[in-house]
């Protein structure tokens, strides 16, 4: 990742199947416009790159499986199938798509962890309209709950200026949610102009990165790591002082705590299934013990009858 801007040639591709393209997305390009002026896009990348892999059948010629905002770089999953698309969908669905963040954030933050969980709405404030907000801001509609997990990777300066690097872990996925919660905080996005009330505007961009995405798909799973842009070789203005954790060693572990979460998930479901399934099979055998019994009291009756017919 570099300071220059995007170009038609410098699509960076992460990882590349019969079924999907993981592209490292960079910093000031949209995924894609239906605006004839925007020829500068992520889809416009990939027909350049690939135009053997465009399908005349969708608008775009890519079927991208989630979205990311202009200004946020990393990694963006594009299916190249209905079929891979479908696979992908579900996961982000179900929500076991796991996403990892990193951002500069304004400020120290205090503490090394936190759940923000503020909702977050559509601000209906004339002229910022095109801004989400958490609830309680005035002209805030139909917020909806929403989950981020921070955890305080660094702390430095930025041109002067302290900044802390975080990792960042949505829960859910409303738009600008991460951009949001972090303003919610008191430690918006080092470079968001948007919910800094138009007052950052120095940086070269905003610093929010999608570091990595793990999609569990089956038989085998899809992960990409978009690396870290966050460091001084790329932009000399951000000066690390104090680490706290390593980024590597730190991701590596909440992956780790995710799977044995959904592992537990997974078996507790198989629990139920097995335990509803062998509930159903008494249910039935009971069932089966009545008939036979009742029809065994219907022959005795026939039996009674007959005899005392007889008589």
């Amino acid at each position: 990742m570099s300071t220059e801007p995007a170009s038609l040639e410098s699509l960076r591709v992460l990882y590349h199947s019969d079924d999907y393209i993981v592209v490292d997305k960079h910093w000031d390009i949209r995924i894609d416009s239906k605006m004839w002026y925007e020829t500068n896009t992520v889809q416009a990348q990939l027909r350049h790159r690939f135009p053997q892999l465009a399908d005349p059948r969708t608008y775009y010629g890519f079927r991208f499986c989630h979205q990311l905002d202009f200004s946020t770089s990393g990694a963006l999953c594009v299916a190249l199938n209905k079929a891979a698309a479908g696979r992908a969908y579900r996961c982000f669905k179900d929500r076991t798509v796991t996403k990892f963040y990193l951002a500069l954030i304004r400020g120290a933050v205090e503490g090394e962890t936190h759940t923000v969980d503020f909702s977050i709405g559509k601000n209906s404030t004339e002229g910022k309209t095109h801004m989400m907000c958490v609830e309680g801001t005035e002209g805030c509609e139909n917020p909806k709950p929403c989950q981020t997990e921070l955890l305080v990777l660094e702390y430095g300066l930025y041109d002067g200026d302290p900044v802390t690097k975080v990792l960042l872990q949505p829960l859910t996925g409303r738009t600008h949610q991460l951009r949001v919660h972090c303003s919610a905080l008191g430690h918006p996005i080092v470079g968001d102009f948007t919910y800094s009330s138009g007052t950052d505007n120095s940086p070269y961009r905003m610093m929010l990165h999608a570091h990595l995405l793990h999609i569990p798909l089956e038989p085998q799973p899809l992960r990409v790591t978009a690396g870290d842009p966050f460091v001084p070789a790329v932009d000399p203005k951000w000066l690390p002082q104090c680490s706290l954790r390593t980024l590597d060693a730190t991701v590596e572990a909440l992956i780790h705590r995710r799977e044995e979460e959904d592992r537990k998930i997974k078996k507790e479901e198989q629990e139920r299934a097995r335990k509803e399934e062998e509930d159903e099979r008494r249910k039935r055998s009971k069932e089966q013990s009545t008939e036979e019994e009742s029809e065994e009291q219907r022959r005795q009756c026939q039996q009674w009858l007959s005899e005392w017919a007889g008589d």
